[in-house]
């Protein structure tokens, strides 16, 4: 929609496969319905300014900026952008990521960028709390095979033989 519809009061019309947006009577937008898989759609014309950027702004160059910081930062930069179905959904966040370097160090970004990818971990402010927290350097607790408490009446795995 254009950018002079912004905060206007719209009017809209869904049915089973069509969402169609009016202005004062007049149709501003209309969209093909994606198939109930819950997920939001958006066309490329109609996305927020923020998530538009010049045209040099490419996911290779992104990729290619946060190689510079570390290997793991480049690697979620692309998982982010391949996870959007627009890669420039993704540009800010992880421009925003890259300049994490700036306060917390390459070593470190790139270590947080390592856990963040282990635990899916896919957006800015969890790379911050991995950061501020210091988790990127301590070793992740699994979850252990034995029972959590001894018991008598716990039987354990042997015990179904």
């Amino acid at each position: 929609m254009p950018h002079q519809l912004l905060k206007k009061e719209l009017w809209a019309r869904i049915t089973a496969r069509t969402v169609e947006v009016f202005h004062g009577g007049q149709r501003v937008a209309s969209h093909v319905r994606t198939s109930g898989n819950g997920r939001h759609s958006t066309q490329r014309e109609h996305m927020p300014a923020h998530h538009k950027f010049r045209e040099d702004w490419t996911p290779q160059r992104i990729i290619a900026r946060a190689a510079r910081v570390g290997p793991n930062v480049a690697t979620f930069a692309e998982v982010v952008m391949r996870e959007r179905k627009h890669p420039e959904q993704g540009y800010r966040s992880c421009l925003g990521v890259i300049r994490l370097a700036d306060k917390f160090g390459a070593a470190r970004l790139d270590a947080a960028c390592r856990r963040a990818l282990e635990i899916n971990a896919r957006s800015y402010s969890s790379l911050q709390s991995i950061l501020k927290n210091g988790l990127e350097s301590k070793p992740r607790t699994r979850a252990t095979e034995e029972p959590a408490i001894t018991h008598p009446n716990i039987r354990g795995a042997d015990y179904f033989h």
